[in-house]
């Protein structure tokens, strides 16, 4: 078993024990932070003259020749060492002899630790990112090849008011885009290096943690040692941003699930992105979006998980601590591949366009606007909406909608109607008259479409 500590201890710890402890299963991943962090510390000791140069460069080149066999697959990282560190560690020292014992000086574990899994963080917030990208450009390709494409909005899964497929898809862009900016302020506020904190109360050695922290790209060191080795807020907040963001594409896949359906028909997936049935062969099934909307469930778990590891816990460091690890590598791993592989059924989905105007008018989605219609004739609005109501009424009755409903019929309950009440509520019309800035109408998402495509050219 190897481990950097022992020497106070008069017997091995106890296989389970070990195990049990060890964490190497899981933070192997982190090598190359690990890498990383332990170059620009051995080059901060080297520039403080705490190592000498040519120790310096020794260790420098014995890590860069660990990381060049990490990712060639000549070097394995074996369960026989506790955690990536005393990998690392150990196999610098093998190579390269004392040495390599002379890298861990000025620091801890607990500060090595937070600095590797800040650095993970990071590097994976920088790749949901550039998926969450590629989805809004994916539906800004939508919003703006479906601005005629009429289609019932809903609330209560009732439908409701007509609008535009673009004018939808523009609800989703939204959430991801907030999704993107908050990931973007989560990186500002974790911008800190916890490196040459110590265990907790720094060190006597004459570090220059301002330069360690600019080598690893931080604006700075954290200003307090014990709150640089148990900070994991940002873990929280990771683990709290991809939820919504799991969350938004649960709420996206519901929706395509129910649209999917025999009964809606609004979409028709692609053969890549579905799958069928062992026994029914007529059947094509959205496996896609169920899976994303059933791992958010899991990735939700993961955030609540860890904020409960953390609620009780005292300064400064505890093994608690260790349990970010599981739960964020596996929060990251599922939001990375739902959003790429949602973006790729979105992007060879087919929307049945006829279908959905269809179903727009089928709904009496028009239904407001004939309210309204009689209002700009003088009817005041509470006896309109009782007229309005009674045709419905009639066509649900003879199954039509209210633009096949005859003249006579509207005429039967309110001389105000002539025969301009099929133009005022057609779909183009009811959709048109909402140009405010928000609404659904072609002059409206003209506007919106403009600013998302500057937004998506700002996005780093």
């Amino acid at each position: 078993m190897a481990q950097l500590w022992g020497g106070r201890f008069e017997k091995e710890t106890d296989k389970l024990v070990y195990d049990f402890n060890a964490s190497i299963g899981f933070d192997k991943r982190m090598y190359k932070q690990d890498i990383e962090g332990s170059l620009a510390h051995v080059k901060m000791l080297g520039k403080c003259k705490i190592l000498t140069e040519e120790e310096m460069n020794n260790i420098i080149s014995g890590l860069n020749g660990i990381l060049t066999d990490i990712e060639a697959g000549k070097l394995e990282i074996t369960s026989e060492y506790e955690d990536i560190h005393s990998f690392v560690e150990a196999i610098l020292t093998e190579r390269i002899g004392d040495d390599g014992k002379k890298l861990h000086t000025g620091r801890s574990r607990n500060d090595q630790v937070a600095t590797d899994t800040k650095l993970y963080t990071r590097y994976e917030i920088e790749e949901i990112k550039i998926r969450i990208k590629h989805l809004l450009e994916v539906l800004v390709n939508i919003i703006s090849a479906n601005m005629e494409t009429y289609m019932p909005g809903f609330t209560h899964l009732q439908k409701a008011q007509p609008v535009t497929l673009s004018h939808h898809m523009s609800a989703y862009y939204e959430m991801f885009y907030r999704d993107y900016m908050r990931l973007s302020s989560i990186l500002e506020r974790m911008d800190t290096c916890p490196l040459g904190s110590g265990a907790l109360a720094g060190t006597t050695y004459p570090l220059d943690r301002q330069y360690s922290a600019e080598l690893l790209g931080f604006k700075g060191p954290t200003l307090n040692s014990m709150d640089g080795v148990s900070d994991r807020d940002y873990i929280i907040e990771v683990l709290s941003a991809i939820s919504t963001i799991m969350i938004h594409l649960s709420r996206f896949s519901e929706e395509i699930i129910l649209w999917n359906s025999n009964e809606y028909r609004f979409v028709t997936i692609d053969d890549g992105y579905s799958t069928g049935s062992s026994i029914m062969p007529q059947k094509k099934n959205p496996d896609i979006a169920e899976l994303v909307r059933g791992k958010s469930g899991r990735v939700i778990g993961d955030n609540i998980g860890f904020l409960v590891t953390m609620k009780g816990l005292p300064l400064a460091y505890n093994k608690d601590m260790q349990e970010d690890k599981e739960g964020v590598f596996d929060a990251i791993d599922t939001v990375k591949s739902c959003l790429t592989l949602f973006a790729g059924m979105m992007d060879t989905i087919t929307f049945n366009k006829s279908i959905m105007e269809e179903s727009a008018k089928a709904g009496y989605t028009n239904a407001t606007d004939v309210a309204d219609y009689l209002v700009l004739k003088g009817i005041p609005f509470r006896d309109a909406h009782s007229i309005v109501g009674k045709l419905v009424l009639i066509c649900d009755k003879e199954k039509i909608s209210l633009d096949q409903l005859p003249l006579d019929e509207y005429k039967s309950l309110c001389d105000a109607f002539d025969e301009d009440i099929y133009e005022a509520i057609s779909m183009k019309t009811i959709v048109d008259k909402r140009k405010t800035i928000g609404g659904p109408s072609k002059d409206a998402m003209k506007q919106v479409l403009e600013i998302y495509e500057k937004q998506l050219k700002d996005l780093k």
